[in-house]
């Protein structure tokens, strides 16, 4: 069990490339996953939205996210980061994970937590995504809202979309 003083979270760097996809394979279901490629994308085109979380040893879970004016949820473009304006107020969340040794240890509320500050801090509204059903009371317990199943099938799953609206 890591202990939470030994945690640091920063924003990612091209260093951080193969960990974080190896945890991202790791992690998601089969197509689920994105590919290191999206991965390296989202590095170079989008760092301060790219939030990962390390011990003294390795990265253990990351968060990233593009911005955008205009959200559209389904949009498996935007994984790639089409349509992507860092000056966007609107976040879209595209990954939140943790590498399996160390779920279940809060880690993922820990990203949470600080990824929502960091959106704040760089002046977003709102920060939107799709996720699990065994998910949707996490993501509650930070502060977002159910707003609907989504159209999308990403990786052949069912999705649900969800919002968290940033009040100054």
């Amino acid at each position: 069990m890591t202990m939470m003083s030994d945690l640091r979270l920063r924003n990612v760097t091209e260093r951080d490339l193969e960990r974080c996809f190896a945890i991202e394979q790791i992690a998601y279901a089969g197509d689920e996953a994105a590919s290191k490629e999206k991965i390296l994308k989202r590095i170079r085109q989008y760092p301060e939205g790219f939030i990962v979380l390390e011990n003294d040893h390795e990265v253990i879970g990351f968060i990233n996210c593009g911005a955008t004016d205009r959200v559209e949820m389904a949009d498996d473009e935007f994984k790639s980061l089409v349509g992507h304006d860092p000056k966007g107020k609107k976040i879209v969340i595209m990954s939140v994970v943790v590498h399996p040794d160390y779920q279940q240890q809060g880690m993922a509320g820990r990203l949470l937590v600080h990824f929502i500050d960091a959106m704040r801090t760089l002046g977003k509204t709102d920060l939107y995504l799709m996720c699990q059903t065994e998910l949707i009371d996490l993501y509650a317990r930070y502060g977002f809202v159910y707003l609907t199943e989504s159209a999308s099938d990403h990786g052949g799953l069912s999705w649900h979309e969800m919002r968290l609206t940033l009040l100054p």
